[in-house]
């Protein structure tokens, strides 16, 4: 895989908007390590292997566990996801994949049970972003690999 476009060929402000979006969710305060595992799961629903190298490294600096982010594509039958973890996966998963199906009545009442209204948008930034991310990245082919923990802040 050769890289097709590097992020240091770009006019700076070709990135600000999903820069200044990410520097709004990190200022929440919202549980950054449940934004990674988001991160990591969307990305391997993605296939954008940059971002699984970046959000996995990120997460174990967190603190989180290897069991835990190697089981996300089985988060279901896992018993060492919180509630209000899984419904965040799952919203996650409906949202990576809105064109096959609906963010249901069901699902958005069970994130109200979990979260208030501004963490639902701050959990909806944080997974439109990471959509955004992935896409840029696969189409940009940005080689993993060699990303390191706080590399962009």
């Amino acid at each position: 895989m050769e890289q097709r476009i590097g992020f240091e060929e770009l006019d700076p402000k070709a990135m600000q908007g999903v820069n200044q979006t990410e520097g709004y969710i990190k200022s929440t305060g919202f549980n950054q390590r449940l934004l990674e595992l988001i991160k990591y799961r969307v990305s391997q629903i993605n296939g954008c292997a940059f971002c699984l190298d970046m959000h996995h490294k990120e997460a174990i600096a967190m603190g989180e566990e290897e069991l835990r982010l190697h089981s996300l594509p089985a988060w279901r039958e896992c018993p060492f996801y919180s509630d209000s973890e899984r419904v965040a996966f799952q919203y996650a998963e409906a949202l990576t994949n809105a064109n096959q199906q609906d963010i249901s009545d069901e699902l958005y009442q069970e994130l109200t049970s979990h979260y208030t209204k501004d963490e639902i948008v701050i959990l909806t930034l944080a997974i439109t972003n990471i959509n955004t991310w992935n896409r840029i990245n696969l189409t940009f082919r940005t080689t993993p690999g060699y990303y390191e923990v706080g590399q962009y802040g």
